[in-house]
């Protein structure tokens, strides 16, 4: 995340008086930036387990929060047994110790609730069948799933109870699933279960916490699959299933407090088209006033190979970083037009063969090693590099 350069420094200082002003007003312009947004607007999204220090080190660099997967499969692999906390918890605590806010996502299905099936033969993907609604276990499971969840992490939640030592941060924003309109988060999206999915999620979590916010899952904008006359189809554009929900779920629009979008696109002029099409779907069904989460955002700074056909989210150290600067620009000058919360970028660090430009995709490099997108980063969120 490049951070943006600032206007008015075209001509040369000659003064060592003039050269201290400019920069005590670079500084101020960087903190006037980072002000000018809401709280908690800066978000990464790890794809690993990180340290202590390296979140630490997010903190310092001006991150307000991280997303974080529950998932179902994971955490309640066997069924009639009780959900195992153990990895959230950590996860959970060393975050808050950190000062960092935590936006998890609940997603997934164990193989005894839905069943699970291959979506890329090539890479051995495999998603559930369908989402968790279909069946009266299916529900009640998801459901149990999300009341224990938020009874453990949401305020005088279980587990602040008995880590007294851990500052108190409780969770007050969930994500429901992840990418609910693509096939490798659930091989068969649907709208009208989606929506379904989102009126459980909104009983069962306000149930424990009447104060929580629900947020729909990051909709990938445009996946490629969505343009295939597939039966059931393989993927949605993100307005086309959002507009879908809308129509197939009466009263919905009161189950969920925010929208969640995955505007990954080649080059950072592309977003503004993709936000603005899903805010026009929210105003034509008299959601206007609904904010909008960027759950994830990134490029690669991996160079582009033709052993991989010319990856186009591949840009090199200096491109990521130019994306990221454009990208961040961008958004925090509409963030008062699209009612943009948070924005997350993706990732913190790589992760080889996680996706097509994952490998890259971190701000940080092997050993922790800071790339220019991290430096840019910082400048926006106006925080401090180390």
């Amino acid at each position: 995340m490049v951070s943006a350069s600032c206007s008015g420094r075209g001509g040369r200082i000659r003064a060592w008086l003039v050269s201290v002003v400019a920069v005590v007003g670079l500084s101020c312009l960087a903190s006037a930036r980072a002000e000018a947004v809401p709280v908690n607007f800066w978000g990464v999204v790890p794809q690993e387990t990180l340290s202590p220090g390296q979140l630490e080190r997010l903190k310092l660099g001006g991150v307000d929060s991280v997303r974080i997967g529950i998932d179902w499969a994971t955490v309640q692999p066997d069924p009639g047994t009780a959900p195992n906390w153990s990895g959230i918890d950590a996860v959970v605590g060393q975050a808050a110790t950190a000062g960092l806010e935590v936006l998890p996502f609940v997603t997934g299905a164990p193989k005894w609730a839905v069943r699970s099936v291959v979506v890329n033969a090539a890479s051995h993907s495999s998603a559930p069948l369908n989402l968790p609604v279909r069946t009266a276990a299916q529900r009640e499971g998801w459901q149990a799933l999300l009341g224990e969840a938020v009874r453990r992490y949401g305020p005088s939640g279980l587990f602040w109870n008995q880590n007294q030592a851990i500052p108190q941060r409780p969770i007050r924003v969930w994500q429901i699933w992840n990418e609910e309109n693509f096939k490798y988060f659930v091989a068969h999206p649907n709208p009208a279960e989606y929506g379904k999915l989102v009126k459980l999620s909104s009983t069962a979590i306000r149930a424990a916490d009447p104060g929580a916010r629900i947020l729909l899952g990051g909709m990938f904008a445009r996946p490629k699959e969505a343009e295939y006359k597939r039966k059931p189809p393989s993927a949605y554009f993100a307005t086309d299933f959002l507009d879908r929900m809308y129509k197939k779920t009466p009263g919905v629009k009161a189950k969920f407090q925010g929208v969640a979008l995955h505007p990954y696109t080649y080059d950072y002029h592309q977003l503004a088209p993709d936000i603005e099409a899903l805010r026009t779907v929210l105003k034509r069904h008299g959601d206007a006033g609904k904010g909008l989460w960027i759950t994830e955002l990134g490029w690669s700074s991996g160079r582009p190979k033709a052993s991989n056909g010319f990856n186009q989210f591949e840009k090199g150290p200096a491109g990521q970083a130019a994306q990221l600067k454009g990208a961040f620009k961008l958004i925090v000058g509409k963030q008062a037009k699209w009612r943009l919360r948070q924005i997350f970028w993706f990732s913190v660090g790589d992760a080889p063969g996680a996706c097509n430009f994952c490998d890259g995709s971190g701000l940080f490099g092997p050993g922790f090693v800071a790339k220019p997108s991290w430096n840019a980063y910082v400048r926006f969120a106006g925080g401090r590099a180390s």
